[in-house]
């Protein structure tokens, strides 16, 4: 089953810039490592559970060697050249290749479990398995199951708090001309019974929440002018926003002021609750939200 987000691939130009930036609004990011062959390479931010991945292209000419259709690094110079930001919602599953099985018998286009692999800075290779959709369901999520453990991965950075007081995140938002009619295939998808329509305050649209173990995936349609109108008219449908909940909306406030970053904008979620966010220029191409106690 798939039993939460495993991470949000943030997709920039330049890994030590978008590394810089990502520490100044508060997150400990540290060099991943490359991908083999890939010519690829990351830097992570590890929460409790789930992380964020910023990705860029380390090598031109072996990423474009590596390149072929189905894989989850396909297209991905375009999608920078086109302002980056939030490409994938990757899940995770417990059983990938039964979640495979079951999709395919759901009539869902999903391709096969394939190996993957990162070498660190400290020459650990972390390892998984991961399975992408077909090009009859060209969603922007895909699969993963990894072979290391947490308890392995996170010898690769060093132990410490976010500085914004992030622990985990709380959702994710991809935007679609017809929530929907989209949150249906979604479903199909996931296995999962389509939620009810519910109101968004912060991003100003109608909102279809798949809840994935502690974490939401929000599938979106703007009411008025906001987030997900303004990602919807720049880049068209998909991911535009990754939430997470931090111990003190307060000091990762602060934190970036002293940072030189500006204010973030302030909203009122539909739960009653407080939110900051991110704006694509501060942070590559996404928006990056908060919420929690100040």
């Amino acid at each position: 089953m798939f039993t939460r987000i495993d991470h949000v691939m943030i997709c920039v130009p330049d890994l030590t810039q978008g590394i810089a930036q990502y520490v100044r609004m508060g997150f400990n990011m540290h060099a991943g490592g490359e991908h083999p062959g890939k010519g690829t390479h990351n830097a992570v931010a590890l929460n409790n559970e789930d992380y964020i991945e910023l990705l860029a292209v380390r090598d031109p000419a072996q990423y474009a060697a590596s390149g072929k259709a189905g894989t989850w690094n396909t297209g991905l110079t375009d999608f920078i050249a086109a302002g980056g930001g939030i490409r994938y919602i990757v899940l995770q599953s417990d059983d990938l290749a039964a979640e495979v099985v079951a999709m395919r018998s759901r009539g869902v286009d999903v391709g096969d479990v394939t190996d993957g692999s990162r070498c660190t800075p400290s020459g650990q290779m972390l390892q998984w398995k991961s399975a992408v959709l077909g090009p009859k369901n060209p969603l922007p999520i895909f699969f993963i199951q990894h072979i290391t453990p947490m308890v392995e991965r996170r010898k690769q950075v060093s132990t410490g708090n976010h500085p914004n007081g992030v622990y985990t995140l709380e959702r994710t938002y991809i935007v679609a001309n017809d929530a929907e009619t989209t949150a249906a295939t979604y479903a199909k998808v996931l296995g999962m019974p389509q939620p009810k329509t519910v109101k968004g305050t912060v991003i100003m649209s109608n909102m279809v929440v798949f809840q994935i173990g502690a974490h939401g995936l929000g599938i979106v349609q703007p009411y008025a002018a906001g987030p997900a109108a303004d990602a919807l008219e720049r880049r068209g449908p998909g991911p535009f926003q990754a939430l997470y909940r931090t111990t003190s909306m307060g000091a990762a406030a602060r934190w970036m002021q002293e940072h030189d970053l500006p204010p973030p904008a302030r909203g009122v979620r539909n739960t009653g609750e407080q939110a900051m966010l991110m704006t694509p220029p501060d942070t590559f191409g996404a928006y990056i939200g908060f919420v929690g106690p100040e």
